[in-house]
């Protein structure tokens, strides 16, 4: 733990796409004086308008920019570095900050696999460097309020937990990048899939709210994965996790809803449910002899919980440690056979202006009754779904 009051400098690894937000909240986080912007690492430079917000007296110094993360590390003595690069990149690139003593918030999903998770993770930790996962919604407070709720015996015996994300993504969402899309690239593990990638946040938080995070927690995962759009991996997809203490977690997932709506993960009780919108930090509590009670609650931004675990000493949110069992579900989407490619009668085409898309009829509906149910496609009478692939750890 550093006990300085300096901003600690921080190196950005991938600036554009996701990689923007991130370089938003470094700007606020240095105008708090916490950070300080110290390198970006990116193929291409960031321009002066992309770094207007690190002038002025927070950033008596511009930062340095450049393809090469070792030469930026021993150019900066950065002590973070935030990594928002493509899924396969991850390992290698958390141990190279490692080796340099500089710790970690590291995007999700972590690694594109379980033995990849295993060797940055353990790379990271034999070096002395802390690793932060970026599931933005293991940072909600209310994850600790619904299990407050829960161990008090709000809404009876947990009988399983469902999650639902019904999100539309266009066909220029899969041509982003080269990797987007894909289950592997150039013979590298990818799996950027629904569950693994947009919606990992369904499947991150659902087993947090169960109780089982680490992968030894973990004792089956049974998965259906599908796609409408011309890629390589899954775009509406549903798994079902059995954990070692008998519980079930199902996540149901699309990313050609008719419309989108708010992701949420639902905790079924023997009287009563919970339903936690997990973006919009938003619970819903609905239990016999009560009427329903909805809570708004704050959220810990993970960065910033970072460098307060480094200058002082607050507990990391999301330790490497509780994405144990998000990886073993990782581990069973990339293992499974590749997603079934949907025949032309079970999709049809929605032109929306510029942005075409492929919208599965009905899949809006299936994606909410297997958060309710805790069954999957096939179960729920698909037409298109598979006998379910069962994995396990």
């Amino acid at each position: 733990m550093s006990t300085t009051k300096e901003p600690l400098p921080v190196v950005l690894a991938g600036a554009r796409g996701h990689g923007r937000q991130h370089l938003a909240n470094i700007a606020r986080l240095q105008k708090e004086g916490l950070v300080r912007l110290a390198g970006v690492c990116e193929l291409r430079p960031l321009s002066p308008d992309e770094l207007a917000g690190f002038d002025g007296p927070a950033a008596p110094l511009a930062p340095r920019q450049g393809q090469d993360l070792d030469a930026l590390l021993d150019s900066t003595g950065a002590r973070i570095v935030v990594v928002c690069t493509p899924i396969q990149t991850h390992t290698d690139l958390a141990l190279t900050a490692a080796r340099h003593g500089a710790h970690l918030l590291l995007e999700k999903p972590p690694a594109p696999s379980y033995e990849e998770f295993r060797r940055m993770a353990d790379g990271v930790a034999r070096a002395g460097a802390v690793c932060q996962v970026g599931f933005q919604s293991l940072g909600s407070h209310a994850l600790p309020a619904v299990r407050a709720l829960i161990e008090d015996g709000a809404i009876g015996e947990v009988r399983g937990v469902g999650a639902a994300g019904a999100w539309v993504r266009g066909e220029a969402y899969f041509r982003r990048s080269p990797w987007a899309g894909r289950r592997r690239l150039d013979g590298v593990d990818v799996v950027d899939g629904a569950l693994t990638n947009p919606l990992a946040h369904a499947v991150s938080t659902a087993l947090a709210l169960e109780g089982s995070t680490r992968a030894e927690e973990v004792a089956g995962v049974e998965t259906e994965l599908f796609r409408a759009n011309d890629i390589e991996s899954d775009d509406t997809s549903c798994v079902r996790v059995t954990t070692s203490r008998g519980g079930r977690v199902t996540v149901a997932a699309t990313l050609c809803a008719e419309v989108a709506s708010e992701p949420y993960v639902v905790v079924h009780g023997s009287s009563g449910r919970i339903t936690f919108w997990y973006k919009q930090d938003r619970v819903l509590v609905q239990r016999s002899g009560h009427g329903p009670h909805e809570t708004v609650h704050g959220r810990t931004d993970l960065l910033e919980n970072l460098v307060r675990h480094l200058t002082r000493g607050d507990a990391l949110l999301v330790p490497t440690d509780v994405c144990g069992a998000f990886m073993r579900v990782v581990e069973a989407v990339r293992t499974a056979p590749d997603p079934v490619r949907l025949p032309q009668s079970a999709w049809r085409h929605a032109d929306e202006g510029s942005a075409p898309r492929r919208v599965v009829p009905g899949v809006d509906a299936l994606v909410a009754a297997g958060a309710e149910s805790l069954r999957l496609y096939s179960e729920l009478g698909a037409p298109w779904a598979l006998p379910t692939e069962v994995t396990t750890p």
